[in-house]
């Protein structure tokens, strides 16, 4: 679009250095879940919004 184009690395700077962005990654799972409600809307909820395609 703009005709500039960049290295990741250059890319990378731009985001940590001027933007100040983090990497960040997600928990493996959060600590409030709740294997027997998941597992009760995966056999009532989900066929019922299933069919309703």
């Amino acid at each position: 679009m703009t005709g500039v184009s960049l290295s990741r690395a250059s890319v990378w700077r731009v985001l940590t250095g001027r933007l100040r962005w983090s990497l960040q990654r997600p928990e493996r799972r959060a600590v409030e879940r709740d294997e027997s409600e998941i597992a009760r809307w995966v056999t009532h909820e989900w066929p019922r919004i299933k069919k309703g395609r």
